[in-house]
């Protein structure tokens, strides 16, 4: 942190007055917002020297171009940190959280799609025109190598976890079509590696894209999969299409200026069929690599976020396989890679949440926190909940006899419970906390915070948090993560057992 400090210091000129760490989900870099007056930037810490000048180089690159990336204002002369521009908070996964939720995308949420995926055909090749691509981490290009680091990585770190029976010579055979088929060749385009909405940062209504330092050339079916079937989006068949064909028209565009004898084409424009044939594939790969990735932070590191989005991963197994699923008969599919096909059947069929844990049910995690030290991030990922401040009841943390006790100790509940403030407030949180995991839970959500804070985080927040743990326990079906977070005190309480 102090070397971010030190590049603050020579960018800004001045002392960052905040200081806050922000969550991640699968990198191994660490951010964080520093803040000092009208100035603020991303600091980012690294493990790989060769990571982040590929981000910086990248960062640079796509800037000239005119793709809205955020700007490098300092780097380290270590080449482990940085400072980027601060783009603010609204990501395009929470922006369309009400068409993800419901299925159901409107027309604002659809514009803000279109404008993503239409940005994607002038990265893949604006940007790649004329790059030396040695520079890309961990490696130049997308080659056979990769697909097979990216199969064995469904193999073993998602499919082994399942406890599933299978043959592995059959699978190997069926993993060699696979590679061969999708490393037809391709032109020199830039490969996202991780183009999805978690990725897409808005400011002023525009997108701008972050965390593509894992990018390299490679073939541009493999992007528009990784947009148009990011697990937990849940893009109906109509949006996808919608997309889809956003895409073709910026690429037939883009393709005016950078013509690539590699694609299909129907005259001027992209042979639409022939694209989406050749997309089923990557589709397919895509989805292995994303099982792999979701099995490995999810089953190993236990990462609530990949553990929940293995079901919707599966979904979109079952729609590449079912009849009527996108682009219509999978039988090409399931004739060329009859025991991989075979494979992923038995696993769309599987009863994930009772094999391995992994459910949608609600999961509450409820914190006691000192305002002091700042209010508690969620680290589901998911944003939102409740934070509640207990500050207007008497504290017992005035008297001397309850300095080295708190909210669990009988003499501080008598003290709180005497005064009567604790309950109204508590009665005024369950109404609204009721309401919400009611909602929550018809709605198929994952997870609800609710977060307590005092001046010390001792008596009164420990109190309510523990209070309000009790009344969900006794009344619905749902997982309880306790937190007290200044007493370093972690608990999980199971709610009623559902009908």
């Amino acid at each position: 942190m102090e070397r971010l400090a030190e590049l603050f210091r020579s960018w800004s000129g001045r002392e960052p007055e905040k200081r806050r760490h922000l969550p991640v989900s699968g990198s191994h870099r660490d951010y964080y917002r520093l803040e000092a007056g009208p100035y603020s930037a991303i600091g980012v810490v690294g493990t790989s020297v060769e990571e982040n000048r590929a981000f910086v180089v990248l960062a640079k690159r796509f800037a000239d171009r005119g793709i809205r990336v955020p700007a490098i204002l300092a780097e380290s002369p270590d080449g482990l940190c940085n400072l980027q521009e601060d783009l603010g908070d609204d990501v395009l996964f929470d922006a369309i959280a009400k068409g993800r939720e419901s299925g159901v995308y409107d027309e604002s949420e659809r514009a803000l799609l279109r404008d993503t995926i239409s940005a994607l055909p002038a990265i893949q090749y604006a940007c790649a025109e004329g790059f030396d691509f040695s520079v890309c981490y961990p490696q130049p290009e997308f080659d056979r190598r990769m697909v097979a680091f990216d199969l064995n990585y469904f193999k073993y770190c998602f499919l082994k976890g399942t406890k599933l029976e299978f043959a592995e010579v059959p699978l190997q055979d069926d993993f060699d079509r696979l590679t061969d088929d999708i490393l037809q060749p391709f032109g020199p385009t830039f490969l996202y590696r991780d183009f999805q909405a978690r990725n897409v940062m808005l400011r002023d209504g525009k997108p701008y894209f972050i965390d593509f330092q894992g990018g390299r050339r490679g073939p541009v079916w493999y992007d528009v999969a990784s947009f148009l079937w990011q697990a937990k989006a849940r893009y109906p068949a109509e949006v996808r299409n919608e997309l889809l064909e956003t895409y073709l028209d910026a690429l037939d565009v883009e393709l005016v200026r950078h013509p690539d004898p590699t694609l299909p084409m129907d005259g001027p424009r992209i042979d639409r069929a022939a694209f989406r044939e050749k997309l089923r594939l990557f589709v397919l790969f895509r989805l292995l690599q994303v099982l792999g990735a979701y099995g490995y932070r999810g089953l190993f590191e236990r990462k609530r976020h990949f553990l929940e989005s293995i079901p919707y991963a599966l979904d979109n197994v079952r729609d590449l396989l079912s009849e009527g699923g996108f682009f219509g008969d999978p039988t090409p599919i399931v004739s060329r890679y009859p025991y991989l096909c075979q494979v992923l059947d038995q696993l769309r069929g599987l009863a994930w949440n009772e094999a391995d844990g992994v459910d949608r049910g609600l999961t509450v995690t409820i914190y006691s926190f000192s305002y002091k030290k700042g209010i508690p991030e969620d680290k589901s990922g998911n944003g939102g909940g409740y934070v509640f401040d207990c500050r207007a009841s008497k504290n017992p943390g005035r008297f001397i006899q309850y300095k080295y006790q708190t909210g669990l100790d009988q003499p501080v509940i008598d003290f709180i419970e005497k005064y009567g403030e604790m309950r109204r407030f508590l009665d005024a949180v369950y109404t609204l906390v009721d309401a919400h995991v009611e909602r929550f839970m018809e709605r198929g959500f994952t997870h609800l915070q609710v977060s307590f804070g005092c001046t010390g985080g001792q008596h009164r927040s420990v109190y309510a948090a523990e209070h309000l743990a009790a009344h969900l326990a006794a009344i619905y079906p749902v997982r309880i993560h306790l937190i007290h977070r200044e007493q370093n005190i972690d608990r999980h309480i199971a709610g009623r057992p559902g009908k």
